[in-house]
């Protein structure tokens, strides 16, 4: 090696060497390609044919060689391993223990092809024994897939190093892709075919036999679908697809049932295909610490004996309906299964339906039953050479001996008898072989009945092998009796109807909640059941810590399930759904309306109902009044709609819904109230103003509103800024026009200060009374006596100086 002066670089190249310059992206190119075939045909893809992958066939054939019969003993693992990766699969012991394991696990396959002992992990994700304490043996399911193999049915080619041959498909009588199903992926394509009942394939085989135009839908007369091994339910929806296209995706849902014996408790027997019990487990558990999961007490893992037993504990009054909900839409209880019936038809990928997967299967049986037909009518055509030899020997028998005393050589005897009898070699090697007590009158009978036995059955196999119609008999017989010696019942339970979108409502706990709004907009609610009833004149409990400058504009009622509608000053309408208010502690002051709704407005009434029908009753603080139809608010936007259009000088006070049949009660700041039909005011559209609902005298206002039934029986609570309230019968308001000046509704003086809120009571309701530093008291109206229209009231509140009644809000009894 010689480098010039000056040089650099080193040459490691001779001169007779030739370079040959290529492009690199063109070399890399071609690599991977024949890296992704190799990845594709030689590793993930299974067969059409057998539905094997090439490291799952070279274990069942290593172990077929082995004699690891099912009713034989069984050996290490390590062993049969190590016959794999030493023999045909030249890859490491890993992959190939790890197809083994899979190929044992009843969670793993419908029907498994090894039979395991010792540790071969579990459906909770707990990984096998290593393979040197682990022993296994074949199924008798798997010994059919290998039968005939020794009969030339199938092509042999050689291993990797050349030195032995292995199978390119077993001749599999089992049509093992269908009920065992198949997942891998390889370079650019994946496959994941679903496992079914053995029975159904069956069936389905014997129908495309039968009629070769049979079409997809009616094979789905006879496989209903997948069948996993771990149970669960399965939708309907969506098989059509799947079984048209050969690809698609099936929902799977777990299997739980509501106990009511004892504690109340939810139990999951079983659980989607390829779920990870102790996942899910873990799941549930995560949900119950981040409050997302309520009212189960305790999780107990009851499992045994692969029954698996999921036991969730309720707490007292839970909702178990509600609870399972959260399960399907939060955990893997429900699952989504992606079918590809991707697999390798003559080596090549192709996507599959259920009829093209049927049709591989029967090719194949028909090849392997033909050419094992094939190979019997050899052999027992050379078995009849042999026996027509024999017999023409017994009568011949004292040439034969003569024949053969008379041979100076084994070779001399042969030819002899070949030429002085007209024999073949074969037949004077059988001759030569032939005991002599073969020669008894009793076995000369025995090779004449062999013959005859033999002739019959050369000409059955050649009838079978003149018409196609007989092979197909054949696979049908044999069908029959796989499904005799290993069918079994559907474990997954399929769902008829479209599986049903668990909606956002669903996941909601129903439940009644107190709302409650500040001034400044902070918004939360919190159950009822915190507050309790105290008798009236008690100081309440503290409901929310507010800033100093701010104070409890609006409280209301509502379930979590309901719809809540806010409208501003202003007359613009925004929509909030309950459950969407975060949920906070009597101490907390809730969040910002802001960060929920994009309200700039204060808010004046705040309406909770179920569904957006019927109209709604405006009125302003200058007695305006508006009807107007929800209906016309079918989307509203986060930014809001407007309900009413407003002059500067004039904004809402209240609204509530209203129907033709309903009386419409208003009440002044000082002390008047009027009553009359609310057919009187017409629906108007979203830009009108309304018309007068009650003639004010200066200085008064609008503060209260409410919607009466016609023969309505109850009392109008009133309550004052001063915490002062009375009830007065409804009868005592009698019914005017509307834009009337009113009656007196309550006596207002320095000692009770001016109306705060109205509200029609009956006497099992409850009140719950806030004031402008957060203090709230219930009082069961009972406890408030019924008392003329022109009086001041009892106290109802406790208030500090600088306190002062803010809102009232009803309860109703609780069913």
């Amino acid at each position: 090696m010689e480098s010039k002066k000056g040089e650099n670089t080193m040459s490691f190249i001779s001169k007779d060497e030739k370079v040959e310059q290529v492009e690199i992206s063109n070399e890399m190119k071609k690599a991977y390609i024949d890296y992704a075939m190799s990845v594709i045909v030689s590793r993930a893809l299974p067969s059409a044919e057998d539905g094997l992958k090439p490291v799952q066939r070279r274990i069942l054939y290593a172990m077929s060689l082995l004699g690891m019969q099912h009713d034989k003993p069984t050996k290490k693992t390590a062993r049969v391993v190590g016959e794999v990766i030493g023999k045909y699969h030249p890859h490491g012991d890993v992959a190939v223990y790890d197809a083994l394991v899979r190929m044992a696990q009843d969670f793993s396959l419908r029907y498994p092809l090894i039979e395991g002992q010792g540790n071969f992990g579990s459906i909770d994700g707990d990984p096998p024994a290593a393979m040197r304490y682990t022993e296994c043996r074949l199924n008798p399911i798997a010994e059919e897939m290998l039968e005939d193999i020794e009969k030339k049915t199938v092509k042999m080619l050689p291993n990797f190093d050349n030195t032995l041959l292995e199978p390119e498909v077993l001749p599999a009588k089992v049509p093992n892709l269908l009920i065992n199903g198949s997942q891998g992926i390889a370079v650019g394509m994946t496959t994941n075919i679903p496992p079914h009942n053995l029975n159904e394939v069956v069936d389905a085989i014997i129908a495309y036999i039968k009629n070769q135009n049979i079409s997809v839908k009616e094979l789905m007369n006879y496989i209903q679908g997948p069948d996993f091994p771990t149970g669960a339910y399965i939708f309907a929806h969506g098989l059509e697809e799947v079984y048209s296209k050969g690809k698609g995706s099936i929902i799977i849902k777990g299997k739980a049932i509501i106990e009511e014996k004892g504690k109340q408790k939810i139990v999951i027997t079983e659980i989607p295909y390829q779920v990870n019990k102790a996942e899910l487990i873990r799941q549930i558990v995560d949900l119950v610490r981040t409050k997302k999961l309520e009212d189960i007490a305790d999780i107990k893992d009851e499992s045994a004996k692969g029954k698996i037993r999921i036991v969730l504990n309720l707490r007292r009054g839970a909702n178990p309906k509600l609870i399972l909900n959260k399960l399907f839409k939060l955990t893997s209880l429900q699952t989504k299964f992606n079918v590809i019936m991707l697999a390798l038809v003559q080596g090549k990928p192709q996507i599959l339906n259920l009829k093209q997967l049927i049709e591989c299967y029967v090719k194949h049986r028909y090849n392997v039953v033909k050419k094992r037909t094939e190979f019997d009518l050899h052999v027992a055509k050379e078995h009849e050479h042999i026996l027509q030899g024999l017999l023409i020997a017994t009568k011949n028998l004292d040439k034969v001996i003569s024949l053969i005393k008379n041979s100076k050589s084994t070779g001399e005897a042969t030819n002899n008898l070949m030429s002085h009898l007209n024999l073949s070699n074969k037949q004077a090697q059988a001759i030569l072989e032939m005991k002599l007590s073969r020669l008894t009158q009793l076995e000369q009978e025995k090779l004449k009945e062999d013959f005859e036995e033999t002739q019959k059955r050369i000409k059955e196999l050649q009838t079978v092998l003149a018409s196609d119609q007989a092979i197909f008999e054949i696979i049908k017989k044999e069908l029959q009796e796989l499904k005799r010696k290993y069918g079994d019942a559907r474990r997954t339970q399929i769902i008829k109807q479209a599986p049903k979108e668990i909606s956002e409502l669903e996941l909601i706990k129903k439940e009644q909640v107190v709302v409650m709004l500040s001034a400044k907009g902070y918004i939360k609610r919190m159950p009822l059941k915190l507050y309790q009833e105290q008798r009236r004149g008690g100081k309440g409990i503290a409901a929310t810590e507010l800033p100093t400058d701010d104070f409890v504009q609006q409280i209301f009622v509502c379930s979590t399930h309901d719809l809540i509608l806010f409208l501003t000053e202003r007359g613009r309408l925004y929509l909030l759904k309950a459950y969407n208010i975060p949920e906070a502690t009597r101490y907390s002051k809730g969040k910002a309306l802001i960060n929920l709704l994009q309200i700039t407005e204060k808010v004046k009434a705040v309406i909770p109902l179920t569904e957006l029908k019927g109209s709604l009753f405006i009125i302003t603080k200058k007695g305006i009044g508006k009807k107007i139809s929800l209906e016309e608010f079918v989307r509203i936007k986060q930014s809001g709609v407007i309900a009413m259009k407003l002059p500067l000088d004039d904004s809402v006070v209240d609204a509530k819904l209203v129907n033709e049949e309903n009386e419409i009660f208003l009440a002044t700041k000082k002390g008047i109230a009027i009553r009359f039909d609310s057919k009187e005011i017409r629906v108007m559209g979203k830009t009108a103003y309304g018309v007068t609902a009650i003639k004010l005298e200066k200085n008064d206002e609008i503060v209260g509103l409410e919607i009466l039934n016609k023969n309505s029986k109850g009392s109008i609570l009133t309550i004052t800024e001063k915490g002062f309230g009375k009830r007065s019968d409804i009868e005592d308001y009698r019914k005017t026009a509307r834009a009337c000046k009113g009656i007196i509704n309550i006596n207002c003086s320095e000692r009770n200060g001016n109306v705060v809120g109205i509200q029609f009571v009956n006497s099992e309701d409850s009140i719950i009374v806030t004031t402008a530093k957060g203090m709230i008291i219930r009082v069961p109206c009972k406890d408030i006596r019924v008392m003329g229209r022109n009086t001041q009231g009892v106290k109802i509140i406790k208030l500090k100086p600088d306190d002062c009644v803010v809102d009232i809000v009803k309860v109703p009894r609780e069913n």
